[in-house]
């Protein structure tokens, strides 16, 4: 599998998609619930449409797991994992935080990672063992060495009432320990802007395959390390995150420890 062929064409499907994406920016009419505050739009539905058939018209043999319509059946071992809108929320409001993520997993293993902000033009890519870029240059992760020298980011995931204390207790103990904590809406980007350094750490819970599948290989070939909340490793069906430079993982994961 030429893998440089599957990176073009899941950037070309991404681009179509912000293309989708940035002509209903600002001019949403209709928005539908998935949950009480889980939203979906034509932009969603529209952007997942191109991106799918761009990908398959090269690859009608690959199967498909994206965020709207669930999953195409293809070949077990060549499997794109798509979110046509990471950020549903931020795009209906008109704020700018969204992202486009696709991923390709051959064989079991994600291979490459694409994330693409449509307002701000920022495209983060990544194949597996050549290393992270930003618009093409290389990119890492940063270099901080404690909680306290490094700006966090988090999520609050949709069904954040089941799992209030404990997410409160980690943010607070988070809040205090660091420079500051962000929150915006798009965990595609927190994992990105962690393997650029602009965080030094992003943790989240009840997060989907699709809204992480392009980001952790992006970290992870930054040089971010990538576990769940016990220091096991991370794989995308897992529901607890933690990515961080690296450097403040252990305080890190003292930091979300719930003592009991």
């Amino acid at each position: 599998m030429n893998l440089e062929i599957v990176k073009r064409v899941g950037i070309a499907a991404a681009y179509k998609g912000a293309g989708v994406l940035l002509s209903h920016f600002g001019r949403i009419s209709e928005i539908n619930k998935k949950g009480a505050i889980d939203l979906v739009t034509k932009a969603d539905i529209g952007s997942e449409k191109v991106i799918i058939e761009t990908i398959l018209a090269k690859f009608p043999d690959h199967a498909i797991l994206a965020e709207e319509s669930g999953r195409n059946k293809g070949k077990a071992d060549c499997k794109w994992i798509v979110d046509p809108l990471d950020g549903t929320t931020n795009f209906a409001h008109q704020l700018s935080c969204f992202s486009i993520s696709i991923a390709f997993v051959l064989n079991g293993n994600i291979v490459v990672g694409i994330v693409l902000n449509p307002v701000t033009e920022e495209l983060f890519t990544a194949v597996r063992g050549e290393g992270a870029t930003l618009n093409g240059r290389p990119i890492y992760v940063s270099d901080s060495t404690m909680v306290s020298e490094s700006l966090l980011v988090t999520g609050f995931p949709y069904d954040f009432k089941t799992i209030f204390e404990p997410l409160l207790y980690r943010f607070a103990n988070c809040l205090k320990a660091s420079r500051g904590v962000r929150r915006l809406g798009s965990a595609a980007l927190d994992l990105c802007f962690v393997a650029c350094g602009r965080f030094g750490g992003f943790w989240e819970q009840n997060l989907n395959p699709w809204d992480t599948a392009a980001g952790i290989l992006i970290a992870s070939e930054a040089g971010a390390a990538i576990t769940d909340f016990s220091n096991n490793t991370f794989t995308v069906d897992k529901k607890e995150i933690l990515a961080t430079n690296g450097k403040i993982h252990k305080e890190m994961l003292a930091l979300l420890k719930i003592v009991e």
